[in-house]
């Protein structure tokens, strides 16, 4: 495809409830817009999912932004044409910047497919057409304000409780709920905030029957991480430290983790994630869709993904209520504990134009 304009912009959505994660606490989540529109005058859509500052990753909205319309869009503008499966290869000689450089591979692909009339799931090799939800529940101010929050979403008929813990905030906590919900799948997740020591610690947590235990210790800490899987009879899974196809496979190698939670986001793009999708089905590893607290576009793009068969866990995608009182696009709706995955050209979904102009705080275009 020849490009002939993308738009870039930044919208603010208020969360529903106050996210708190071992990083710190959000209350709206920043957005970085990314809309690509062929010489047909066909356009792609995607978001960035990069966080307003660089607490759970080096990147961030405004860096991404900048990335972007210094390096990424004018290596992709001095080809006369383009597709998106050679957005990765363009853009590898740029180091780093795999939430910006997803973004802009994801809204060519949904561009591309949108002008073949195939789905985004469809060309990923998804094998479901509905995907099991779970959700992310932050850190508390007490036990009884975590229980009332996690019973809401069992009522709600979610399938999996991710419970986010840090350091004073983990044994008591997973005890509590597992004591009040017995049968129900349920995992943690840290968000880097142990260290190598603390592994008798976190073999406290193997009483309760979790799922696993979600990236405990530094990111780049793998030989930690190989370690504590010795430590610990829970499974181990890696997140922030899975940034490619080639950590991946060093990851499995050194018995650093048995799961796998791929973020299309955090390792550059859907193509890489199935990637490292092949690569676990392969090694029998199970593999989940993480969450970045995102809006209808990301969320549907998500779920494309969630629909391959690798996927055997529920993963992070969850209804837009969960998070928004108002999503950009018409709003995903669980039905006895599933999303349905989108069939229509593309990510299968269109932003509410007058919505985003309303919550768009910034706006620019390059032709």
């Amino acid at each position: 495809m020849k490009l002939s304009e993308i738009e870039l912009r930044i919208i603010h959505l208020p969360l529903v409830r106050p996210f708190r994660t071992s990083f710190g606490t959000q209350t709206s989540r920043e957005v970085l817009m990314i809309k690509v529109v062929d010489d047909n005058g066909i356009t792609g859509w995607a978001e960035c999912v990069a966080m307003s500052e660089p607490l759970y990753s080096p990147e961030y909205v405004t860096g991404c932004l900048d990335l972007m319309k210094r390096f990424l869009i004018p290596a992709l503008k001095s080809k006369a044409e383009i597709t998106a499966e050679e957005v990765p290869v363009i853009l590898k000689p740029f180091l780093g910047g795999q939430m910006a450089k997803a973004a802009l591979e994801t809204a060519v692909l949904d561009a591309q497919l949108r002008s073949q009339n195939t789905s985004l799931a469809s060309y990923l090799g998804a094998t479901k057409d509905r995907v099991e939800c779970g959700v992310s529940v932050g850190i508390a101010n007490n036990l009884e304000a975590l229980a009332e929050e996690v019973k809401s979403y069992v009522d709600a008929g979610y399938r999996r409780i991710k419970l986010k813990i840090e350091p004073g905030w983990d044994i008591e906590a997973v005890k509590h709920i597992r004591n009040l919900h017995p049968n129900i799948p349920l995992q943690v997740d840290a968000n880097q905030a142990y260290s190598r020591n603390d592994g008798k610690h976190l073999a406290k947590l193997d009483e309760f029957n979790l799922l696993l235990i979600e990236q405990p210790l530094d990111e780049h800490d793998i030989l930690g991480h190989a370690a504590l899987a010795k430590e610990v009879k829970t499974p181990i899974c890696l997140d922030e430290s899975i940034i490619s196809l080639h950590s991946a496979e060093d990851a499995l190698a050194l018995k650093a983790t048995t799961v796998i939670n791929i973020k299309p986001g955090r390792v550059g793009g859907y193509i890489e994630s199935v990637k490292i999708h092949d690569l676990c089905v392969k090694n029998k590893i199970p593999v989940w869709c993480g969450g970045m607290l995102e809006t209808g576009i990301g969320r549907a793009a998500n779920l494309a993904l969630a629909a391959l068969p690798g996927f055997t866990l529920p993963g992070d995608t969850s209804a837009s209520a969960r998070y928004y009182k108002e999503d950009i696009t018409v709003p995903f709706v669980m039905d006895d504990g599933y999303l349905t995955v989108p069939t229509g050209p593309g990510i299968g979904v269109e932003p509410n134009m007058q919505f985003l102009d309303e919550i768009t705080t910034h706006k620019e275009f390059i032709k």
